[in-house]
């Protein structure tokens, strides 16, 4: 169910298997026959095991998350999953009739639950992009979602693989390449978000572009009982273990709790900001990134992008910067700047179009303040 991990090991030139345990979110678990009680309640101390005393029964019980999303009932229960088949089939395993009860998308009275994997659902993620440091100039909103989670995600993923450009520097011996975030660490990011996100309250996660980085918020801050140290060292306490065990089918996570320290692997600590209902991860663009490109871009793209302000036309640009031919300013200025990346045009689509705006990518603000 994506709970679990089992490795091999040596320790102490002794071959060991080890299993490693996600703790659960429904504390305390007792021996059913003899209830939640001193007699059927045990917690550990040390080397030993002691009955649990009433008043930590009392404790954990009164934690529980009592609004999973596998306990609370969808207000649609005529729901399809051809999407989650369709996945299910490229992973090359087979869902049986049984399959909704399997993955525990039924409640305990046998009706669909608040798990969206559904191909039609009310949940929607949003990707926003904005002009600058803030969040007051959007110049780009997108929504992903009304769709089975699984399509969602992949959705994006995608936009992050757009949006996470490569640049390169050519050098005497090599081509060196540098993306604007680490892959790695963004991809764990993403799958992060929206595995642990907290659906019950029904605010999905968000992400965010600015000019310097990207933000990645989720519903939900730690888990409760949760130390931050625990976290960055990679316990794992699944919020929603049903999404847990799909994601590990699908691929779409690896091992347990291992998606913090290969996040950890290219961003420090303070990249994560806990509130008490909000984790915000945030990753700025990459300073190597930046420098690299400095030094390759050529004078006119430089003297295009100091003056670049907001969204400005053809012919606004070639008066800014004094030039009488078109194909001057086209073949020197403007198609380097475009293929670099620096600039793009806001109707893509449209490249000759009377109507045609160019501005500055999330890069080139930034290299505008350096240049």
């Amino acid at each position: 169910m994506g709970l679990f991990d089992v490795s091999a090991e040596t320790i102490e030139s002794k071959d060991v298997i080890k299993i490693t345990l996600a703790s659960g979110t429904e504390k305390p678990y007792y021996i059913k026959k003899l209830g939640m009680s001193e007699k059927g309640t045990f917690v550990r101390v040390g080397t030993a095991v002691e009955p649990m005393s009433v008043k930590m029964i009392e404790s954990l019980f009164a934690k529980r998350t009592r609004n999973s999303i596998g306990k609370i009932k969808s207000p649609n229960q005529n729901l399809a999953f051809e999407q989650l088949k369709i996945y299910y089939e490229g992973a090359k395993k087979t869902l049986n009739q049984q399959f909704a009860s399997n993955l525990e998308l039924l409640t305990e009275e046998g009706q669909y639950n608040y798990v969206a994997l559904a191909d039609v659902n009310g949940m929607s993620i949003k990707v926003a992009k904005y002009n600058g440091l803030d969040r007051v100039d959007l110049i780009e909103n997108n929504e992903y979602g009304y769709c089975s989670l699984i399509k969602a995600v992949k959705q994006v993923l995608d936009k992050m693989e757009v949006e996470n450009k490569t640049l390169a520097k050519i050098t005497p011996k090599e081509r060196e390449e540098k993306r604007l975030w680490s892959p790695v660490a963004l991809r764990e990011a993403v799958i992060n978000a929206i595995v642990h996100n907290d659906y019950a309250s029904e605010v999905p996660p968000k992400f965010e572009f600015f000019d310097d980085r990207i933000e990645i918020t989720s519903f939900g801050s730690l888990p409760q009982g949760m130390t931050e140290i625990e976290f960055f060292e990679g316990y794992s306490v699944p919020r929603n273990k049903e999404l847990m065990r799909v994601f590990r089918d699908l691929d779409l996570v690896e091992h347990l709790g291992s998606g913090v320290p290969r996040i950890l692997r290219s961003y420090g600590k303070e990249c994560f900001k806990f509130t008490e209902n909000f984790l915000r991860m945030t990753f700025p663009v990459s300073e190597q990134v930046t420098e690299q490109v400095t030094e390759q871009v050529s004078e006119q793209v430089k003297e295009l992008i100091s003056i670049l302000d907001k969204e400005m036309n053809r012919q606004e640009i070639q008066t800014k910067l004094g030039l009488s031919h078109r194909e001057n300013f086209r073949s020197n200025y403007l198609k380097p700047a475009l293929e670099q990346g620096f600039i793009e045009m806001t109707i893509p689509d449209k490249p000759n179009s009377s109507l045609q705006k160019y501005r500055l990518t999330i890069l080139g603000r930034q290299l505008k303040v350096k240049l």
